[in-house]
C-alpha cells in the first residue's frame, strides 16, 4: 500500500538502533527523506548507510545531542522544512524510587519530554505556514501504567501524552495532527540487552522469562509477548500517513 509519504521530509530522534531506526527504515521504504539523528557521528553514518543500502532512497544524517536546545535549533537551521517529526529519544533506568534523585528526575525530563517539546516548538511555525505537518511522540504504556521499578520514567512519559493533547488542541481545525503512540514492552536493542541479562541471571532461556514476565510483571499486556520494532514502526507511518488525516491524539498502544 502505497501511504503517500513520497517526498515528505521526516526526522526521527534517537534513531541509530532500536524503535527509531526501525521507524526511519520504514519511512525510507515509504519514499519519505528522513534524517536519522544520534548522539555519535560515526552511529549516525552507520544507520544512513544502512537504510540507504536497504532502499535506495535518499536518507540525512544530524548528530547531536537533541536534549540540548541549542542542538535542536541547530538541526532545525539545518533542516528548516521538517514535515514529520517524530519524538522518539528517550532513556530509562530501572531503580528504586527512594533511591532517585533529583539529578536523575532532571535528566529524566530533558531528555524524555523537553527534547520532544523544543522540536515540536521549532518545527510548528514550518507546519502551519504549509498547513500540513505530523508531530508524533513515542510514549509507552508506562504513561498510564506507571511501573514501580521506574517511576521516574513513567511520569516521563505520561507528560509526553500531556504535551500531545494539548498540541492537539492547539492546532485543531488544521492539516497538522498530534499523535502519542504507546508501544507495550518491546524488545528494541537497549530492552533486548537488560531482558537478556536478567533471564541469563535468573538462569532462564529468553522464552521462559518472557512468560514469566507476563504473567507477573505485566499482566496487563494483551498479546503477551514483546513487540518488536518493526511492528511499532509500522504503526507509526500510518499514523504519519494522509491515510490517517483524522486521527489527532489517538493513543495507541500494544
Amino acid at each position: 500500500m502505497d501511504m503517500g509519504l513520497k517526498g515528505r521530509l521526516a526526522l526521527v530522534s534517537g534513531s541509530t538502533a532500536g524503535i527509531g531506526y526501525a521507524i526511519a527504515e520504514a519511512f525510507s521504504r515509504e519514499g519519505a527523506c528522513v534524517i536519522v539523528n544520534g548522539r555519535n557521528q560515526a552511529s549516525v553514518d552507520t544507520a544512513v548507510s544502512a537504510i540507504h543500502s536497504m532502499t535506495g532512497n535518499k536518507v540525512l544524517g544530524f548528530a547531536g545531542d537533541l536534549s540540548k536546545a541549542e542542538v535542536a535549533e541547530a538541526l532545525v537551521r539545518e533542516f528548516p522544512n521538517i514535515e514529520i517529526l517524530v519524538n522518539n529519544l528517550g532513556i530509562f533506568e530501572p531503580k528504586p524510587f527512594e533511591e532517585i534523585p533529583d539529578a536523575d528526575w532532571l535528566r529524566f525530563f530533558e531528555v524524555n519530554v523537553m527534547s520532544g517539546v523544543r522540536l515540536a516548538r521549532l518545527c510548528l511555525p514550518t507546519m502551519k505556514r504549509a498547513n500540513w505537518g505530523r508531530i508524533i511522540f513515542i510514549s509507552s504504556e508506562s504513561g498510564v501504567q506507571i511501573p514501580a521499578e521506574m517511576i521516574h520514567y513513567g511520569v516521563t512519559k505520561t507528560a509526553q501524552i500531556a504535551v500531545s493533547r494539548g498540541l492537539a488542541e492547539a492546532v485543531a481545525g488544521t492539516g497538522i495532527t498530534v499523535n502519542s503512540i504507546l508501544p507495550g514492552p518491546t524488545k528494541s536493542r537497549g530492552v533486548g540487552d537488560f531482558v537478556d541479562a536478567m533471564a541469563k541471571a535468573e538462569g532462564k532461556s529468553f522464552d521462559d522469562f518472557e512468560k514469566d514476565f507476563f504473567e507477573k510483571i505485566r499482566p496487563t499486556s494483551l498479546i503477551k509477548r514483546f513487540a518488536s520494532p518493526e511492528e511499532v514502526a509500522s504503526l507509526v507511518v500510518y499514523i504519519a500517513s494522509p491515510l490517517a488525516s483524522a486521527t489527532t491524539q489517538g493513543r495507541r498502544s500494544g
